[in-house]
């Protein structure tokens, strides 16, 4: 089975700013991976580089065996999350639509083959109730669904998200986690989320990458997670609790698994 993304020697900045360096990393179909760390460690930063918008500062990128490369439809992306202007006309199923083939605003007619994976993409993300209603006059969360609705119609290879889960309360957030759950189970999608808050998609993570001071960690959620991994990644003392099903990070400069975190460093630096 071939690998859907490879990352080989990867270091990766801004100018002289090198965020991290070093990374080795194969993404395999059906793979689950969160991407964990603080404000501007580079989980947005990453994601760039598999979209083929940024190149590596050294090493190599390969998606689908190949230099990664703009506009691959073979990839579904979910941007981080900004609200729309309330006067804009373009209703929640455009905006879909513009994530399907051939289709882009402007006519309000789609044929009949893109309106039933554009249907169906929004009934699985659970936005049909307001898919016809103006996105600017929909909440954050309304409209991020439909952003993620966008990326999977196409039933995509690789989906990366960038923060999916903002703007939602724990119970869509859940919803939404088992959206990208269920693509990778049912068309073999390999799923790279960049998320502050692993914990509603904690049941369906294969691994987790977590990039901190430079550095990173690369395992299952039980390798990763830890107390002595991540005081070993950071450099000073940092427990990990679990209560329940919970993962409680304490300690980290940036710390984590809360609701009151901000997105990383979608500026670009």
């Amino acid at each position: 089975m071939s690998d859907v993304a490879r990352l080989d020697g990867v270091a990766a900045g801004y100018g002289n700013r090198v965020l991290w360096r070093d990374l080795d990393l194969t993404i395999t179909p059906g793979e689950y991976l969160a991407v964990l760390g603080g404000n501007g460690t580079g989980k947005t930063t990453l994601l760039k580089l598999l979209l083929g918008a940024l190149r590596p500062l050294a090493g190599q990128v390969a998606v689908f065996g190949e230099s990664a490369k703009r506009g691959d439809r073979r990839v579904g992306y979910v941007p981080q999350h900004q609200a729309f202007d309330r006067d804009m006309p373009v209703r929640g199923i455009d905006l879909v639509g513009l994530g399907a083939s051939g289709h882009r605003f402007g006519p309000r007619r789609m044929p009949k083959s893109v309106a039933s994976r554009v249907a169906a993409s929004i009934s699985a993300v659970g936005a049909g109730d307001y898919a016809t209603a103006p996105v600017g006059l929909l909440s954050g969360g309304e409209q991020q669904r439909l952003r993620i609705a966008g990326a999977i119609v196409d039933d995509p290879a690789l989906i990366l998200a960038d923060e999916p889960l903002s703007s939602l309360d724990f119970s869509s957030q859940r919803q939404v986690a088992d959206v990208l759950d269920g693509r990778r189970r049912e068309v073999g999608s390999a799923v790279v989320v960049v998320t502050h808050d692993i914990n509603p998609m904690l049941r369906h993570v294969d691994r987790v990458l977590y990039l901190a001071a430079g550095k990173w960690a690369c395992g299952t959620p039980e390798e990763v997670l830890t107390s002595e991994r991540l005081t070993a990644l950071y450099g000073i003392e940092i427990d990990v609790v679990r209560v329940r099903d919970h993962v409680v990070i304490v300690g980290a400069p940036d710390e984590l698994t809360g609701p009151h975190h901000h997105a990383d460093e979608g500026g670009g630096h």
